[in-house]
């Protein structure tokens, strides 16, 4: 077993992420590189400033501009998205996947209520997708369908396309202001890849899917991998064979309690950290995160959903669906990753009249970083990008309290 401590950890799952020492992607192919080393990008329809899988990548790929993921993915056909935790997958991991759509049906209840409560609405899209190219929810009208309460439509139309495309007849063929516009699998999909790969291959290549996800992680039936196939009883075996063979390997970080599992080919990185060294392959193609602040986006994997604190001691929440009277710093609040450390996070939002993007509020871990020169420059740096990125003609940044910040971000907003 390999053990380290908090530091390495810290650096070994941000950069495995991309997003440590510095940006080492750029443009369209770098985007498709950054999705994959992801192997998640998740994604959300919210859009206040920009949507959260745009700032993720923005947060990984130079020259990124928003959209860029769909074109790898509507365009190209790179990836594919899918699953009830929606997310973009590589389109050559499909086969793996449909093995997970048919469990999907098998095990999940709503699913089977769709399919009982509304198999005419079924059968119907069905057939007209077999008679034009694409179909969208929004191609029916409320007063023509039957009405429904679920989360997923209000519409029967909107429940049976949904139905189709989780349990793989149909896929995104594009997206339309982000609603899913669908098309009959095989009009998306390389014939080739429309198929089921073996059970147990699927089992191993969710456990390493949840593995390489997390970086550092625990084996648990979260996201997709609740999907595995194989019952409790056999885990421990299938997970023994995946050690043996070096497919994983055991990790004991320090401060830590429980021993966590990292994937056996990151093994050499994980040597490299733990020597002082920076692994070749993440050298940054220009600003390292200490000469240039990264912004991560809410549901960014390094900080979402409580890991935050586990590997930064910095208490993040995604306040955006809390009551206005609950919110402790505000609507769509990020975090600012400086070097291997967050040290702050502000709210901002973007004024589509004017064209400005405005800081509604920044908030250090540290007030002695408000007069730290480096920090300074680095945070005005990390500005002047995302301003770029968001398109926007202006940035206010009269509502940062320190005066030093706010001067260098109103000189390198200029």
């Amino acid at each position: 077993m390999l053990t380290i401590d908090l530091p390495t950890a810290r650096r070994f799952i941000l950069g495995k992420q991309g997003l440590w020492p510095g940006r080492r992607w750029r443009g369209l192919e770098g985007t498709e590189q950054a999705i994959r080393t992801l192997e998640y990008l998740q994604l959300d329809p919210l859009q206040i400033i920009a949507r959260s899988q745009d700032i993720m990548l923005h947060s990984r790929v130079l020259d990124y501009t928003p959209s860029m993921w769909e074109a790898v993915t509507y365009e190209q056909r790179k990836f594919f998205d899918w699953g009830g935790w929606l997310a973009v997958r590589p389109m050559d991991e499909l086969p793996h996947w449909r093995v997970v759509m048919r469990r999907e049906l098998d095990k999940d209840g709503r699913l089977r209520s769709i399919a009982q409560d509304h198999a005419d609405a079924i059968v119907e899209m069905r057939t007209i997708l077999q008679e034009r190219d694409v179909v969208s929810n929004r191609d029916f009208e409320m007063s023509t369908r039957t009405r429904t309460q679920s989360y997923r439509g209000r519409k029967d139309s909107a429940l049976a396309l949904y139905y189709l495309w989780m349990t793989g007849e149909v896929m995104t063929h594009h997206r339309d202001r982000f609603e899913r516009v669908y098309a009959l699998t095989e009009k998306v999909a390389p014939a080739h890849l429309i198929g089921e790969s073996d059970e147990v291959e699927v089992d191993r290549f969710l456990i390493k899917k949840e593995v390489g996800f997390n970086v550092l992680g625990r084996i648990a039936r979260t996201q997709d991998s609740y999907r595995r196939g194989e019952p409790d009883r056999a885990a421990k075996k299938l997970l023994d064979d995946m050690l043996a063979a070096g497919e994983i390997i055991e990790v004991r970080v320090e401060s830590w309690k429980q021993t966590h599992y990292a994937l056996g080919s990151d093994l050499d990185a994980l040597n490299d950290l733990i020597a002082g060294r920076i692994p070749e392959a993440w050298i940054p193609l220009e600003t390292t995160t200490t000469e240039e602040t990264v912004f991560l986006a809410p549901l960014d994997p390094v900080s979402a959903r409580g890991r935050a604190k586990v590997l930064f001691g910095f208490d993040y929440v995604w306040e955006v669906y809390k009551p206005v009277e609950k919110r402790k710093f505000g609507y769509y609040v990020l975090p600012i990753l400086w070097g291997d450390q967050l040290v702050g996070r502000f709210d901002s939002k973007l004024d589509r009249t004017t064209n400005t993007f405005i800081i509604l509020g920044l908030w250090l871990e540290d007030a002695a970083l408000a007069k730290d020169e480096v920090f300074a420059g680095a945070l005005a740096r990390g500005f002047a990008r995302f301003r770029q990125f968001l398109g926007a003609a202006k940035l206010d940044a009269s509502a940062i309290q320190e005066p030093q910040l706010r001067k260098a971000v109103k000189a390198a907003a200029r």
